[in-house]
């Protein structure tokens, strides 16, 4: 059975696969906590109260999860053509993969910071912070182990976006798994890719788990 297997191919689709999810999950981490803090403080009664701002930014964000993701894959090709002057590969994979993930995070983010409690901000408030010093100190502080169990949840599931986008010329395990697996007839490929694609989703929670109770001081 495991004859039958490229261990090469396997070896090189699994970094594309790391690449992908590592970059996708960074950016997903620097768009989604800005957003994410922004969807809080400027709802009606909080920090900096933008109804307007605030109405737009959730619509945007719902818009984005709402779309399924393969159609998000096939809607973004020209857009990462453009940006890229390629469609295909594991790079060009990132932008669907950034713009499918930053929004969905953006609303954990927004969960995390929405469970802290308003009397830790109020005090802050009233020994005169800044609206900066609150967000920084007290706000993404407080938040931070729900932050990372929500980035946790994000990053295993950019590992199946990542297997989706593969099918679609994205490369990695789910290219591998479709073309030289399931189009192959080689049911040996198709199980390896399976088998390293769980295992990562389970490292992934296992480091993410253990970050956010080493860091809850609660």
């Amino acid at each position: 059975m495991l004859a039958d297997v490229d261990w090469a191919l396997i070896g090189q689709a699994s970094l594309e696969t790391l690449y992908m999810v590592s970059i996708s999950t960074l950016f997903a981490a620097l768009f989604g906590i800005p957003l994410g803090v922004l969807l809080v403080i400027t709802e009606k009664g909080h920090l900096w109260e933008q109804p307007l701002i605030q109405s737009t930014l959730s619509l945007i964000v719902n818009i984005f999860r709402a779309v399924p993701f393969i159609v998000l894959v096939l809607f973004l090709f020209p857009v990462a053509n453009f940006i890229l002057n390629t469609s295909l590969g594991s790079t060009a994979a990132t932008i669907p993969l950034i713009a499918g993930s930053a929004p969905f995070f953006a609303r954990m983010v927004e969960t995390a910071i929405r469970e802290i409690d308003r009397g830790v901000m109020e005090a802050a408030q009233s020994m005169g912070a800044s609206h900066f010093t609150i967000i920084r100190k007290v706000l993404l502080p407080e938040a931070l182990p729900s932050i990372i169990s929500g980035l946790t949840v994000t990053c295993v599931s950019l590992i199946s976006f990542s297997a989706m986008a593969g099918i679609v010329g994205g490369g990695g395990l789910g290219d591998a798994a479709y073309r030289f697996g399931f189009q192959a007839y080689n049911d040996s490929m198709l199980f390896i890719c399976g088998i390293i694609l769980i295992i990562l989703v389970q490292l992934v929670q296992g480091i993410g788990d253990w970050m956010s109770k080493h860091i809850d001081k609660r």
